[in-house]
């Protein structure tokens, strides 16, 4: 098969005849004749599409797959069951297709479902406002240091040192360019130092971030985190949830939150090899001209019908550049239906069994490894992440190379002193699933 070439010789012709040049080299009269290639790259014959398709198949059967085989993976992203009714209805033309809602009298579909979300996690939360949306976690963990930075006129933040470690790297590259200074709390025995916490609050702090569950899968203690926070003056609390964790886990509005984020991927989004993601942001009244990206509303048109229009938008494209609160320009639009659609579909009895079953198998499987002499690292209260004592990444991989099964995390990666494996149980492992884990894996 000939690759398709669009352009003719005449049309090549055409095009340097418009801008006034002899040939196609004459484009790069401005390298050096030595610095030219004179010779064809050394690239393998090109190949039609069927043989591609054939090589591409191939490299992609080496990887496992989560819908191939059981995996304990987690970390950030989760192999949580998704409703067959999502795919179809997120990929409907009027909505793949739809274009920032700027004119609402033709947006009224897309701008319906971005409200109904912002309620939804409000409702989940216990928070008052809600944007649609920010891009992932890392991102919302950003966007709420400026914007608290910003909302209390001071530039340093602490953050628990059990935040997940990819955002905080994030956090850490993006605060130099606003000048915010980034100060870690302590991680003690697997949870955020409350010592340490209160040791380095102070009247200079813009906000405390603290995740819970936390990188480790360890509920934290969030009610006294916000009330530490409280004491400082106009300092703000950030907490970073799981939303599936809040179907059984009090609400972190009712614990204090000044500010929720989270990563929306659970609900009802593939894990895609890690995108594209689904960061939320939710938050009291105080920071609503603030919160980056979109907030819908609702109304009534001149006949008195409701309708939706877009509210408030704190970003650049909208008012002037040097006051923006963001340079947020679009929000996650088809992961934000997918998520609305799977909380519509479960509702507050199915999240609740996820969250439910979730932890439960969480604990069978942590309790089975320690029949196999794999101690949990920290006694505390986990919710569906746990890490064990006993077995590294390299001797997992050693035992589950080739056995079709996905394991759990290693956490050196991010933690130099912690040599362990982190492993994340969701709804959709069977008792088979882990069982089977337990005896690959084998015990001392």
């Amino acid at each position: 098969m000939h690759p398709y070439l669009p352009h003719t010789d005449s049309d090549i012709k055409s095009m340097l005849e418009a801008i006034g040049l002899e040939s196609v080299d004459d484009l790069y009269s401005d390298i050096p004749e030595s610095m030219r290639m004179k010779e064809d790259l050394n690239l393998p014959k090109a190949k039609s599409e069927i043989e591609v398709r054939n090589i591409i198949g191939k490299l992609a059967k080496k990887n496992l797959s989560s819908a191939d085989v059981p995996t304990f993976l987690g970390a950030g992203l989760y192999d949580h069951y998704i409703p067959s009714i999502i795919a179809p209805l997120v990929s409907r033309g009027e909505f793949l297709t739809s274009y920032t809602p700027y004119q609402p009298e033709v947006s009224q579909g897309t701008l319906q479902y971005i409200f109904e979300f912002q309620t939804l996690l409000c409702d989940l939360t216990g928070m008052e406002v809600a944007n649609a949306s920010v891009y992932d976690h890392s991102n919302a963990v950003i966007e709420a240091a400026i914007m608290c930075a910003s909302v209390n006129k001071k530039k340093k933040v602490l953050v628990s040192e059990t935040l997940n470690p990819s955002s905080r790297k994030v956090l850490d590259n993006y605060a130099k360019g606003q000048g915010i200074e980034v100060v870690l709390i302590n991680e003690k025995d697997g949870v955020t130092d409350i010592e340490d916490l209160k040791n380095k609050i102070d009247d200079d702090v813009a906000c405390v971030m603290v995740q819970s569950p936390n990188f480790f899968g360890i509920i934290e203690d969030l009610e006294e985190c916000a009330n530490i926070t409280h004491t400082a003056k106009k300092a703000s609390f950030v907490a970073a949830v799981d939303p599936i964790s809040l179907g059984i886990l009090k609400k972190p509005g009712d614990m204090g939150a000044d500010v929720v984020i989270g990563e929306g991927q659970a609900l009802g989004i593939a894990t895609e090899f890690g995108g594209p993601l689904l960061g939320f942001m939710c938050t009291t009244e105080k920071f609503l001209r603030k919160l980056p990206g979109r907030i819908v509303g609702q109304t009534v048109d001149n006949n008195g019908k409701r309708c939706y229009v877009l509210t408030l938008t704190a970003r650049e494209q909208h008012i002037r550049r040097e006051k923006a609160t963001s340079n947020i320009c679009s929000n996650q639009g088809v992961n934000t239906l997918a998520a609305t659609i799977y909380m519509c579909l479960l509702g507050k009895n199915g999240l609740r069994e996820v969250a439910v079953q979730s932890m439960s198998k969480a604990h069978y499987l942590q309790s089975k490894l320690e029949e196999k002499g794999f101690k949990l690292k920290w006694d505390q209260p986990f919710f569906k992440e746990f890490v064990v004592e006993g077995l590294t990444a390299d001797k997992q991989r050693e035992l589950l190379k080739d056995k079709e099964m996905i394991g759990g995390f290693g956490l050196k990666r991010f933690y130099e002193d912690y040599d362990n494996v982190m492993f994340a149980v969701t709804e959709k492992r069977t008792k088979e699933e882990m069982d089977r884990l337990v005896e690959l894996l084998g015990g001392k």
